[in-house]
């Protein structure tokens, strides 16, 4: 048996096509190799290959069909959207091109047509995918409004430059509003405009977003979003949600804070909001189980002993 010939050094990539293999000095017998799969028409993939994560594998399929852009789930998994899409969890790639051209059509991909304006596909790597405003709106038609506010709320967040390396949201309400007003009588816009009248700037997580969206459902007061609040000289903090007038601050704790030293943090927070005068209410995902009824309750009782009635 003959020993296969060995890969070129130089492989653009963990997936790659066929032009690109060609260009980095491969012939067609060493793209036989045993060490390569071929997970669609045109491409090869190193055998087990996962380090370079999605985008990598995903790339080369948006390159062997002409004017191609990963969209969709696939789009919503790449930019790391918060919450819940149903088929995220599919190895199907989804991908768009212009509707004026054919529907991609070859192995493991979905394909998706549309109309694309000039801003709505970007390019992160070299890899062709469809912009975060677009991906919101193009994926509206799978899911419910309350995870389209929550991806919403992700966009339009405020970050913070000092762990995030950004100083801009993702998208602003006009943003979003001009993406809907371009695809009028597109498939689940209805949900989409609904989840962008509910949506609000200063929410951290799809957590707290849920956790707003349960109390305002429930009938109690929309709450202020991440609002620095001083309790004292010098002392400052920032409730996840937070209704001044009755001085009671809600915080929704994940995993996270069962660590010690963030443990030993959550008990100086609680200090201080009591010393001026404030009632702290803490959430976990227990609470939010059941619709967040637990939740609910916790916080509507927090709100009647500060003098809150319902209208």
């Amino acid at each position: 048996m003959k020993t296969p010939q060995p890969l070129p050094e130089r492989l653009p990539s963990a997936a790659f096509t066929f032009q690109e293999a060609a260009d980095a000095g491969a012939t067609v017998r060493r793209l036989r190799h045993p060490s390569l799969i071929t997970p669609s028409r045109g491409i090869r993939q190193l055998l087990g290959e996962t380090s370079s994560g999605q985008p990598a594998v995903v790339r080369p399929l948006t390159l062997v069909t002409e004017f191609s852009a990963a969209s969709h789930a696939t789009a919503f998994k790449l930019w790391s959207f918060p919450g819940f899409l149903p088929g995220t969890d599919a190895s199907i790639t989804h991908i768009s091109r212009p509707d004026t051209m054919a529907m991609p059509r070859r192995a493991g991909v979905r394909g998706h047509r549309g109309q694309f304006f000039g801003d709505e596909i970007v390019s992160v790597n070299g890899l062709l995918i469809t912009s975060r405003t677009r991906t919101w709106l193009d994926c509206s038609r799978r899911m419910s409004i309350d995870e389209l506010t929550v991806v919403a709320d992700h966009l339009l967040r405020i970050p913070r430059p000092e762990f995030e390396g950004r100083s801009e949201p993702y998208a602003t309400p006009d943003d979003l509003a001009g993406m809907l007003d371009r695809h009028k009588g597109t498939p689940g816009i209805r949900k989409a405009r609904l989840a962008l009248e509910q949506a609000r700037i200063g929410s951290d997580s799809a957590p707290e977003t849920k956790l707003r969206l349960a109390l305002e459902y429930a009938g109690l007061p929309e709450p202020q979003l991440n609002v620095r609040t001083e309790l004292g000289a010098g002392v400052v903090r920032q409730p996840d949600l937070a209704y001044p007038e009755q001085k009671v601050g809600v915080e929704y704790e994940g995993e996270g804070h069962s660590d010690v030293a963030q443990i030993v943090k959550d008990i100086a927070r609680e200090e201080d909001f009591a010393r001026a005068g404030w009632l702290l209410v803490r959430i976990s995902k227990r609470h939010m189980q059941n619709e967040a009824r637990a939740a609910v309750a916790k916080v509507r009782s927090a709100l009647l002993s500060r003098g809150w009635l319902p209208k």
